[in-house]
C-alpha cells in the first residue's frame, strides 16, 4: 500500500524502535511508497511513512534492498554532503562517509554485513540518520 510522506518533524525525531518478524507488511509498503515516488526518491525510513520502525529501503545499484534494525558497525574517508528529503523542505548540510559496513537483518530477520561505499552508502546512511531521529 503506498502510503502518505510524514512531514511532522516531532514524530521524525523520535528514535525508531527496533523492527520484528510482525513488520513484514511495513517493509512491503515502504517499497511500494518508495517505488511510487522513484522519480525524486532513492531511499526511505519507516518514520517517512509514519511508522517509528527501524526499517530502510533504497536503491542498491538499480535493485531496491530492505533492511530490518541496520546498524553501521564502520565508516571512513569522511566528507561533506548536501541532501534533500521527501519529508523536509530543501537541502541540508550532512557529514557522510565514503566507505560504510553495515550490519542489518533482512526479510528472514538473517543477520547480514556488508560493505557499502559511494552513492549507496549516503543513501544508506541517510535513511539510518532517520532510524536515529536525526533530522539532518
Amino acid at each position: 500500500m503506498i502510503r502518505e510522506i510524514c512531514k511532522d518533524e516531532t514524530f521524525l525525531a523520535q528514535k525508531a524502535e527496533p523492527a520484528t518478524p510482525a513488520d513484514l507488511q511495513i517493509a512491503a509498503d515502504l517499497l511500494e511508497t518508495l517505488e511510487h515516488h522513484k522519480a525524486g526518491c532513492v531511499g526511505m525510513a519507516a518514520n517517512m511513512i509514519g511508522v517509528n520502525k527501524r526499517i530502510i529501503a533504497f536503491d542498491n545499484e538499480g535493485k531496491y534492498m530492505v533492511m530490518f534494525n541496520p546498524e553501521i558497525i564502520k565508516k571512513s574517508a569522511p566528507y561533506d554532503a548536501q541532501e534533500g528529503c521527501l519529508s523536509l523542505t530543501g537541502t541540508r548540510s550532512a557529514k557522510r562517509w565514503q566507505s560504510i559496513k553495515v550490519r542489518w537483518q533482512n526479510e528472514k530477520f538473517q543477520e547480514r554485513v556488508k560493505t557499502f561505499t559511494g552513492w549507496a552508502a549516503q543513501i544508506i546512511q541517510h535513511e539510518i540518520d532517520h532510524c536515529e531521529g536525526i533530522i539532518i
